[in-house]
């Protein structure tokens, strides 16, 4: 434990989004038939509503959400730690009907990783936050939640 004072709504909500904008890699948890309950690593891109990942499309975790649409991610150590909840839409870079069409570009570059180069077929996701939670100690447990319902609070 650090013995550091609890943060405040306001610096927790600039941490959070700095984390957001600036991090690389998440963990992803996704449940549901076919795949059963699945976590795995992956790298992302954030637009400021929405993460963007990729993930093999015979991959359990795009099964999972192909499925069930909903998963679970979370950013940081176990002392600071965000933690999402969301909804998963399945997007086609090809058509770009969701994205605009620097948007693959854009998530190559962040993440060193370009999926449309391999050879397996990769699905990219958006994954739009219903819920956000952040806190480093057990006195940060309170006021947790910096989003509910989609909404920012604060």
């Amino acid at each position: 434990m650090t013995g550091a004072p609890p943060r405040g709504l306001e610096e927790r909500l600039r941490d959070t989004r700095a984390r957001l904008e600036s991090d690389v890699d998440l963990w992803v948890a996704t449940s549901g038939s076919p795949g059963g309950v699945h976590l795995i690593p992956l790298s992302y891109l954030w637009d400021g509503s929405a993460f963007l990942i990729a993930t093999p499309l015979a991959s359990v975790t795009s099964r999972n959400l192909l499925a069930d649409g909903r998963g679970r991610l979370s950013l940081g150590p176990t002392r600071d730690v965000v933690v999402v909840e969301g909804t998963a839409e399945p997007v086609d870079l090809a058509q770009l009907a969701h994205l605009a069409p620097e948007t693959g570009d854009a998530f190559a570059a962040k993440t060193g990783f370009d999926p449309r180069e391999l050879d397996a077929p990769y699905q990219y996701f958006l994954i739009r936050p219903r819920r956000i939670q952040a806190w480093r100690e057990a006195n940060e447990l309170r006021g947790r939640d910096l989003m509910r319902d989609g909404r920012w609070l604060g």
